[in-house]
């Protein structure tokens, strides 16, 4: 029988001392990492609830949702007159942030909370305006975004072309709700003008024509038969699958898609002069609600009288620059783009590569990877059945986790000239849009960034970054002709500054007709004063800003933020700051609001 083992004093107190020492270990592990398994926890709830109940949002989000959990049947949100507005699930999710301490979460992921933070209290405010906003607007309703949206929905595996179908199968109860939501708006008042009405359903007639429907002519046709051809020459799909889906495609647009249209034509018929077009202030809280929703697309947190002076600052110091240009060089008042014709290149491929060449001293290179990253990008043009609706140019945001083909739209309605498309491939391309998105997505995902970030929207760093680039563009625009045509580099100095003068003013408008409350007959007295007299064109801005609130100034504040980050990072760094070393700090804090990066700019 073996003699029982004693232990010693020494080893008892050994093994209390390694005892404690382990409880100690585990309790300062749960207090120092409970923060940020309950941010994550929270982070990735929001993630998978945000995406789960929208297929389109799913889809151009992540090329490959099933490694994120995501394995469910395509669903197509709807709206229910009936669902909580949010209000329940956004007051949750702050209680559940406000159990978190920031001190215990890492750098990135208290940047996050912080941002998070705002954007839920923001969020929060907006659920007080449930009705104000308008999922049919004119000039960017989901009649013209939907068929964009299908057009260029990837087909990456059999799947991806089951979930597309399962996605037109349902679009008649989609916009069955979304006229369900627009006789909600007509009963408090709060449609949209006549005039309005009268080209939603142009649009929804031109869009979906019966004809081009009827024949398979449609680029809904077109453009799926395109992809599942392709599909098949990859060994992807046999012949016969191809065709199964083709025809079924054909059903649907035919059955289903096209008489969707219809209905909410005819509902709209229904609705004419139910509304008026005016700004936002001339409606119930409408002033408020104009407030919550220039914080929340710009990302600006300075007040309206604030921005007003930042713009009539700007707008005075650009207004100069120009007068005093002219006056140096008076032939530039007979200048057009018939007439300055040295620029070199003529292609996209051509300007893009130029564009990148230039940009190399001042921007930085996409973070390494483990093997060579390029992105691709294609250019295509519009639809000619979309160029009435379509921007004059627009990037698609690739997935989060395949950036590596980028497709930006050109519309080719009013062709643009030379200098125009060159600005405008740097808005889209490179150093704008393409760039910023890739380059912030890429560090990210290196870091391994709470995936919610992605969700947290700011039109203010996107499009203020493009205009801010493009503004850039010009300059480079001005080296390529400064030898061979100096009065033609003059010229393009000149369309910049003219440029940002109409984006400012358009900008100052929004706020005179949102906030102010200025009429069709107020708005055309301050055109006229600045040259615009045609009472079409007049007519036009006044209603295009009546139905794109804060459209101009996510664009042109935006813009305006980013120089006076810049103007902060000058004074803070002293000789340390370089254009290099700020385009790569907004680039790597990545999308945010502007309170945001400039908390940001004394840690960098």
């Amino acid at each position: 029988m073996p003699s029982k083992k004693t232990l010693t004093r020494k080893q008892k107190i050994g093994l209390f001392s390694a005892l404690l020492f382990s409880a100690v270990f585990f309790l300062f592990y749960y207090i120092f990492t409970n923060d940020s398994r309950m941010f994550h926890a929270l982070a990735d709830e929001m993630f998978y609830s945000e995406l789960s109940g929208n297929a389109l949002s799913l889809h151009y989000t992540l090329a490959y949702p099933e490694k994120y959990g995501f394995t469910g049947e395509a669903v197509l949100s709807t709206y229910d007159s009936g669902a909580d507005n949010g209000k329940e699930a956004v007051e949750s999710a702050l209680l559940r942030l406000s159990r978190i301490s920031p001190q215990g979460l890492s750098e990135d992921d208290a940047f996050a909370y912080q941002l998070l933070e705002r954007y839920l209290k923001l969020r929060l405010k907006g659920t007080s305006y449930a009705y104000y906003d308008d999922p049919l607007s004119p000039s960017s309703g989901m009649q013209s975004g939907l068929p964009i949206l299908l057009a260029d929905y990837t087909f990456r595996s059999p799947k991806d072309v089951e979930d597309y179908l399962h996605i037109l199968d349902q679009t008649d109860t989609y916009f069955q709700g979304l006229i369900q939501y627009e006789k909600e708006k007509e009963k408090r008042g709060l449609f949209m003008s006549e005039n309005g009405v009268k080209k939603v359903k142009e649009q929804c007639c031109a869009i979906m024509d019966k004809k081009l429907l009827s024949t398979g002519a449609h680029f809904l046709h077109t453009t799926f038969n395109e992809r599942v051809s392709v599909m098949e020459e990859k060994g992807q799909i046999t012949r016969e699958q191809k065709e199964q889906w083709i025809s079924e495609n054909d059903r649907l647009l035919t059955t289903v898609v096209g008489p969707a249209y219809e209905s909410v034509a005819d509902a709209f018929t229904v609705f004419e002069g139910s509304g008026e077009a005016m700004g936002l202030c001339n409606f119930k809280d409408g002033r408020a609600y104009y407030e919550y929703l220039l914080a929340s697309i710009t990302g600006s947190s300075r007040s309206i009288p604030g921005i007003k002076t930042m713009l009539l600052e700007d707008f005075q110091k650009n207004y100069t620059a120009l007068a005093a240009l002219l006056k140096s060089c008076p032939e530039l008042v007979f200048m057009d783009s018939e007439s300055a014709q040295s620029f070199p290149y003529s292609t996209a491929a051509e300007m893009l590569n130029d564009l990148q060449r230039r940009m190399s001293a001042d921007f930085p290179s996409f973070p390494r990877l483990e093997k060579d990253f390029t992105p691709s990008c294609t250019i295509k043009s519009v639809s000619p059945a979309m160029e009435s609706y379509s921007s004059p140019a627009y990037y698609l945001t690739p997935p989060i986790d395949d950036m590596s083909s980028n497709i930006i739209y050109i519309n080719q309605k009013n062709m643009p000239d030379a200098l125009t498309l060159y600005t405008t491939l740097a808005h889209e391309g490179y150093p704008g849009h393409l760039y910023q998105t890739v380059y912030s997505q890429l560090y990210m995902n290196l870091r391994n960034t709470s995936c919610l970030r992605y969700l947290l929207h700011y039109g203010g760093y996107t499009e203020g970054w493009a205009l801010y680039v493009e503004n850039l563009s010009y300059q480079y625009a001005q080296q390529l002709v400064q030898e061979e045509a100096p009065t033609e580099a003059l010229w393009y100095e000149a369309c910049r500054l003219n440029r940002n003068l109409q984006l400012c003013t358009y900008s100052l408008l929004d706020i005179a007709i949102h906030y102010e409350g200025a009429s069709l007959t107020q708005t055309a007295n301050i055109l006229q004063k600045l040259g615009i007299t045609d009472q079409n064109t007049i007519t036009y801005i006044y209603e295009y800003i009546v139905e794109e609130p804060v459209n101009y100034l996510k664009y042109y504040l935006g813009f305006l933020e980013f120089l006076s980050l810049k103007d902060s990072a000058e004074t803070l760094w002293g000789e340390d700051f370089s254009l290099m070393k700020f385009h790569q700090f907004i680039l790597e804090t990545g999308p945010s609001d502007f309170q945001g990066l400039n908390d940001r700019l004394s840690c960098y």
